[in-house]
C-alpha cells in the first residue's frame, strides 16, 4: 500500500483556524446555542393546576418545613450556574461578560449533552471580587452546584475559596480544579505509555495562573515531591529569592508558597533552564507559536511529554515540539491528537456530584475523575497519539461520575447514599436523555443543521 501523506504546514495551519471561521455563522444562525425545555407532562391544561397555582403550593410548604427537600420536589439538584465576570476569557483576556456569553453557552452545551447537567449562563457586570461572592451567594439557593468561568487570577482564587467556604453545595472553578483534572490523567497514562513514574519524574509547569497553580496543587496531593516542579510565570522561574513574588505574597500568597516549597534545585532563569532535563513540560501560558522554542524540548530528557494548552494556539506546536525530540504530545484543541481539554472533566465530575447531592468537590474527588478518564484510556490501549479518551467516548463520563460519586460518599460530603450499580443508572440515564433529546429535536427538524460556510 502507498505511504500516506502527511499533511503540509500549510494545510495544517488551515485547519487549525477552520473553527473560528465557521463560528460566527454557526453562532448567528441559532441566535445562541441553549434554551429551556420541559421536563414534566403536560396532558390537558388541568395538569397547570398542579404544576403552577394552587397545587404547586403544598410542595412549596413541605420545603419550607423541611429545607432537604427542594433536591426531591425541584430540578435544584440538576442546576448547575456557569458564572463569569468576563476578565479572562480562553485567550482573549478581560472583554466583559457580554463578549464572554458565546463562551458560557458553549460551556452549558458541554454540561448537557456530555453530562446531563442543566447548566445556565450567568455572566456578572462586576470586577470586583466580593460583589462577585455576593451576586453567587445570592442565586445560589436555586442551584445544586456553582461552575466558575474565566475569571482573573489571583482573584479567582480568593472568589473560589470564599465560596467554598460559604456555600452548601459545591462551587467549582473549571479554569482551576478541572484543568488540573484532565492534566493530571493526561500525564499519568503519558507516563505509562514512556514507563516513568509519575512520583520520580521532573515537572516543568509553564505558567504560573490559576490553571497551573491548581494543577500543581492536586499533583502534590496525589503524592508528588514538590522538589519535583518547577514553575515559571512572566518572570521567570519560581523561587524564594524572587523579591517581587515575596513582595506580592498578600496578594497572591499561591505562587509564594510555591516559590518556596517547588524546586528542589533552586533553579532560576526561564523557560529554558526549567527545561533542561526535564520529563513533563505543562504549559498554559502565553498562546504561541514561539512562546516556546524548540531547541528547548530539545534539551529536555529523553521521552519527553509536552503539554502545549494554550489557547487559541498553542505554545509550540506539535510537530514542532515532536522534530526537536517530544515523545508524547498534547493540546487543548481537538484538530490535533491528545487533546487536554476541561470538556473531558467537568461534565462527569459535576454528574456523580450532582448525583449524591454532594456539599462540595475536593481535590481528591478530582483525583477520583482523573484516575476515570485515564482507566477509561488505558483500556482501550494507550499509545503516542491516545492518552486519554475523546469527548465522542461517553463512557468516559459516566465512570468519572461513579468515580466522583464514591468518593464523596467515602469522604462524607454527600447527602444521599448510593450504591455503585445505582450511581452507574442514574448517570447512564441522564446522559443518554440528554443525548436522546438533542437527536429527536434534530431528526424532527426543531434543530436544524448549520449552514454551510
Amino acid at each position: 500500500m502507498p505511504e500516506e501523506r502527511k499533511p503540509t504546514v500549510e494545510e495544517l495551519l488551515a485547519k487549525a483556524k477552520e473553527p473560528a471561521r465557521k463560528a460566527p455563522a454557526w453562532h448567528a444562525f441559532y441566535r445562541g446555542k441553549v434554551g429551556v425545555t420541559l421536563k414534566c407532562a403536560i396532558t390537558d391544561y388541568q395538569d397547570f393546576g398542579i404544576w403552577y397555582t394552587p397545587g404547586v403550593a403544598q410542595p412549596c410548604r413541605e420545603i419550607a418545613e423541611s429545607p432537604e427537600k427542594v433536591f426531591e420536589y425541584t430540578n435544584k439538584g440538576n442546576f448547575v450556574a456557569v458564572v463569569s465576570d468576563g476578565t479572562r476569557v480562553l485567550g482573549l483576556g478581560d472583554i466583559g461578560p457580554e463578549a464572554a456569553l458565546p463562551v458560557m453557552e458553549g460551556k452549558a452545551i458541554l454540561f448537557k449533552y456530555l453530562g446531563g447537567v442543566d447548566a445556565f449562563p450567568v455572566t456578572i457586570d462586576t470586577k470586583d471580587p466580593d460583589e462577585l461572592i455576593q451576586a453567587v451567594k445570592w442565586i445560589a439557593p436555586a442551584f445544586g452546584g456553582i461552575n466558575l468561568e474565566d475569571i482573573s487570577s489571583p482573584k479567582c482564587f480568593y472568589v473560589l475559596d470564599r465560596l467554598r467556604k460559604e456555600l452548601e453545595i459545591p462551587v467549582w472553578h473549571d479554569d482551576q480544579q478541572g484543568t488540573a483534572s484532565i492534566t493530571l490523567a493526561g500525564v499519568l497514562n503519558a507516563l505509562k505509555v514512556v514507563g516513568k513514574d509519575p512520583k520520580r519524574v521532573t515537572y516543568a509547569v509553564i505558567g504560573s495562573g490559576a490553571a497551573n497553580i491548581a494543577f500543581v496543587r492536586v499533583l502534590l496531593t496525589y503524592g508528588v515531591p514538590p522538589g519535583n516542579v518547577i514553575m515559571v510565570d512572566s518572570k521567570g522561574i519560581l523561587h524564594p529569592g524572587r523579591e517581587d513574588l515575596e513582595a506580592n505574597k498578600d496578594k497572591n500568597p499561591y505562587k509564594w508558597d510555591y516559590a518556596v516549597r517547588t524546586n528542589a534545585e533552586r533553579r532560576t532563569g526561564g523557560i529554558k533552564e526549567a527545561l533542561e532535563g526535564a520529563d513533563v513540560c505543562v504549559a498554559a501560558s502565553k498562546p504561541g507559536p514561539g512562546t516556546i522554542k524548540p531547541e528547548w524540548i530539545a534539551g529536555m530528557a529523553k521521552d519527553a511529554i509536552v503539554f502545549a494548552c494554550a489557547n487559541p494556539i498553542p505554545e509550540i506546536w506539535p510537530w514542532e515540539a515532536k522534530e526537536a525530540g517530544a515523545r508524547i504530545i498534547g493540546t487543548g484543541r481537538s484538530d490535533f491528537p491528545n487533546q487536554i481539554n476541561n470538556s473531558l472533566g467537568f461534565p462527569g465530575i459535576f454528574r456523580g456530584t450532582l448525583d449524591v447531592f454532594a456539599r462540595t468537590i475536593t481535590d481528591e474527588m478530582a483525583i477520583a475523575a482523573a484516575e476515570a478518564i485515564a482507566a477509561t484510556a488505558e483500556e482501550k490501549g494507550l499509545h503516542e497519539e491516545y492518552i486519554v479518551p475523546t469527548m465522542m467516548e461517553w463512557e468516559v463520563f459516566i465512570n468519572e461520575a461513579v468515580a466522583v460519586a464514591k468518593k464523596a460518599i467515602e469522604q462524607g460530603v454527600a447527602r444521599r447514599i448510593l450504591s455503585e450499580d445505582e450511581l452507574r443508572a442514574q448517570a447512564e440515564r441522564m446522559i443518554r436523555y440528554a443525548r436522546q433529546e438533542t437527536e429527536i429535536l434534530m431528526r424532527e427538524g426543531h434543530i436544524k443543521p448549520p449552514p454551510e460556510v
